[in-house]
């Protein structure tokens, strides 16, 4: 059908041409009259509530909503019940530049409200105003209820007979005791007491977890508090971190979220939060104390918490799409406010651009958007405290009017803004849009989650390189990706697993994924796994074949942390956390989705965890693993050393042949003598030498090890064949002789003379 013929298959009730579905109580005409709430002027900035005293010291709270295109905006306030009465429905009339706005005396915090915006119903343009939609405050600072999805919420008639046009028929059904309201929040916190680790990006090590499934277990946080920011903050779940050595611990989406209806209808829920609907409010299902703005509060302590353990705090922030879907979606927020303002729409303008696979994508070329998203960042990182943010397939806000745009801008607006130039910048350099796959290309200021690292690894240790070129590059900062443009190698987020596919324990256990308990017959998450389980498909009482899987994990692990770059752990792979083979957890609330921390108690994943442990401590004490800039692989001096070399198992430096013939086996060679820059005093870096051996192969080989200028002898420090790191009393080798390196290990020896 047409746009004209499904326009005309609508009309009839309504002479502007909305058809609409209205509940009894307005078609008996017995809606209350309103009565009018007093309300001063108020100022058009700062957006959102802010309590504050108003003229004569009368203390209230300043609205202020932009809706470009609305005829009118209600600001409704709700009781302890919830209850919307006549009394606290208040009209904005003030409008300055597309901002409406109003203070209202009297109004405390604690108060829940919402807004209800009033425009044109004509979804062939875009238009989708629906006063009879609550719509929740973008500058909402907390959230007090959770979003079901009734067919109230949407603001159109989900159940229309013809599907096909059901998104142009106006729903006017109140949705008010259907959805959540945003909380008036007072903060008056300077952070005085607060002390940011502020470490360099060349000495962090990246935790990646989740709030509610890294608690949810821990048997020594007391079970009011698991699941929560407070649990989080816990000296026990601190005590871990701080154990393992990590600097940073990267949140997964911690912004108010809703969950699908397609998961809702399953009896599931959306458990990793990629689904935002409120970019200023801490998610209230993850507070213990509250959540009518006790929340704010209770995420504050937990930064202070990890803060005062010299841990940094890195959120995963969505501000490519919402929760609000596509056409056929709910009316939550921005799409009642000005759809057309908000997000990308097509030339058929019913239909939204969807670069993220999510339904709908932010117009962030729009001002007002582009000011919702940096407004939202500033405040985590001035108000909240936290230290930096992973960006959500963030090739999606690079993107100008469709082609991503390194010179966007979103990314120019970060590039100047005094407070977000200075915090952590981390790019999923991709969307799924055309185009979108941008590894190696943001601008200085950036780093990326590099995935052709994680591919590369997962590869060579499943035995699956053609040759061990790509190997080199990603184990020495990939500088083939980043030496551009003043880019550094810590540029280069290093990962074998994240949160998005298989755990590293699964990634040796599966070589399919194993999705049915997400109910979407196993169709869901990636079939490019590059994984391999070690002969048996899951779980097996095989001894054999459990020790090799263990082996390969140290494997793992211990090339992720002695490559260039910036390391990044999943939560659990430490101690080797399972998902049962799913690779696509995001809707397991449950034991699928946390860390069960009793795997500690066996021995196996307790040494696991220490080797772990040992390897970033290692990592922090010696500055040539964790290199500032990229090697040059030239000689510096007469003896011929240089700052990186490469050899084969004959102990001869590769050569260009080398690095084409399949292999299974390869030596990096790191100079701590060669290491640019100066310390903090300005004296120049010096440190020890490594040699690092990495054998994929199936059965021990010889490896030659460099005599001089490398080395005259070499101590053994790490040999991963081995369960426990104890090493025999004879550890040290002369160069030139020759070792065994056992099947399937990683050798990491210091230059001793």
């Amino acid at each position: 059908m047409s746009s004209a013929a499904e326009r005309e298959a609508v009309q009839g009730e309504r002479a502007d041409g909305v058809r609409s579905v209205r509940p009894a109580a307005v078609l008996n005409g017995s809606r209350r009259p309103v009565l009018p709430v007093p309300v001063w002027p108020g100022a058009p900035t700062p957006l959102g509530a802010r309590f504050r005293a108003g003229p004569d010291g009368v203390v209230g709270t300043n609205f202020a909503l932009w809706a470009g295109g609305a005829e009118a905006v209600e600001l409704c306030l709700f009781d302890g019940a919830g209850a919307e009465s006549r009394e606290t429905r208040v009209r904005l009339t003030e409008l300055t530049h597309e901002i409406w706005h109003g203070f209202v005396p009297g109004v405390m915090p604690g108060q829940r409200y919402g807004y209800r915006v009033h425009g044109r119903w004509d979804p062939w343009t875009g238009a989708r105003w629906n006063p009879a939609k609550l719509l929740l405050d973008p500058y909402a600072r907390a959230v007090d209820g959770d979003f079901g999805l009734p067919p109230e919420v949407y603001g159109h008639v989900r159940d229309w007979p013809d599907q096909r046009v059901a998104d142009t028929v106006r729903d006017e059904r109140d949705s008010a005791p259907h959805v959540p309201k945003g909380v008036v929040v007072h903060d008056d916190d300077d952070w005085a007491d607060d002390h940011r680790p502020k470490t360099p990006w060349a000495d962090s090590v990246i935790y990646e977890l989740h709030v509610r499934g890294f608690t949810r277990l821990h048997p020594d946080i007391p079970g009011e508090l698991r699941g929560t920011y407070a649990g989080l903050a816990h000296p026990a779940a601190v005590e871990h971190l701080v154990k393992l050595g990590v600097t940073a611990v990267e949140l997964l989406p911690v912004h108010q979220f809703a969950h699908e209806d397609h998961l809702l209808r399953r009896g599931l829920r959306n458990y990793w939060g990629y689904n935002s609907i409120g970019y200023f409010a801490p998610h209230a299902g993850y507070a213990a104390s509250g959540t009518t703005g006790q929340q704010v509060g209770e995420f504050k302590r937990m930064v202070r918490a990890l803060h005062a353990a010299g841990i940094e705090v890195v959120l995963d922030v969505v501000y490519n799409h919402t929760a609000e879907a596509d056409q056929l979606g709910p009316m939550l927020s921005l799409k009642g406010i000005d759809n057309r303002g908000y997000y990308r729409l097509q030339s058929d303008a019913r239909q939204y651009a969807d670069y993220t696979g999510c339904g709908n994508t932010l117009h962030v070329v729009q001002p007002h958007v582009l000011r919702l998203i940096t407004d939202s960042l500033r405040y985590w990182v001035t108000e909240m405290g936290v230290d930096g943010f992973r960006f959500d397939l963030a090739a999606a806000l690079a993107r100008s009017m469709h082609d991503v745009d390194m010179l966007s801008p979103f990314l120019a607006v970060i590039a100047q803004d005094p407070v977000l130039r200075r915090v952590k910048l981390i790019a999923e350099p991709w969307d799924v849009g055309s185009g979108g796959y941008q590894v190696g290309a943001f601008p200085p200021l950036w780093t990326e989650w590099n995935d052709r690292y994680r591919n590369a690894v997962r590869d060579f240790w499943r035995g699956a390189l053609p040759d061990v070129r790509d190997l080199g590059y990603r184990l020495s900062g990939s500088s083939d990706l980043y030496a551009w443009g003043g880019r550094r190698p810590y540029a280069s987020v290093n990962f074998v697993t994240a949160h998005d596919g298989f755990t590293l324990r699964d990634l040796v256990s599966f070589e399919r994924k194993h999705n049915e308990a997400n109910g979407e017959g196993n169709r869901d998450g990636s079939d490019d796994n590059r994984s391999w389980n070690c002969g048996a498909e899951g779980e097996t009482d095989d001894e054999r074949v459990r020790t090799l899987r263990r082996r390969q994990l140290r494997n793992l692990l211990t090339t992720l942390l002695l490559s260039t770059g910036v390391p990044m752990l999943v939560a659990g792979d430490e101690m080797g956390r399972t998902q049962r083979g799913n690779n696509n957890a995001y809707c397991q609330d449950n034991e699928i989705g946390w860390v069960d921390w009793s795997l500690l108690q066996d021995p196996g994943w307790r040494a696991l965890f220490d080797l772990t442990s040992r390897l970033i401590e290692l990592r922090h004490r010696h500055p040539v693993l964790r290199r500032r800039a990229f090697f040059s692989g030239r000689a510096h001096s007469a003896d011929g050393l240089r700052d990186l070399a490469w050899f084969t198992a004959h102990g001869a430096e590769m050569t260009e042949r080398d690095w084409y013939a399949p292999a299974a086996t390869l030596g990096m060679y790191l100079s701590g003598r060669d290491i640019p820059g100066r310390d903090s005093r300005g004296a120049p870096v010096v440190d020890d030498s490594f040699l690092a051996v990495l054998h994929a192969g199936d059965r021990p080989t010889a490896f030659v090890l460099p005599g001089p200028p490398w080395a005259q002898r070499y101590e053994l420090v790490v040999d991963t064949s081995r369960e426990e790191q104890t090493l025999p009393p004879q550890t040290v080798h002369r160069a030139g002789t020759t070792v065994t390196v056992p099947a399937r290990a990683v050798l990491l020896l210091r230059v001793s003379e």
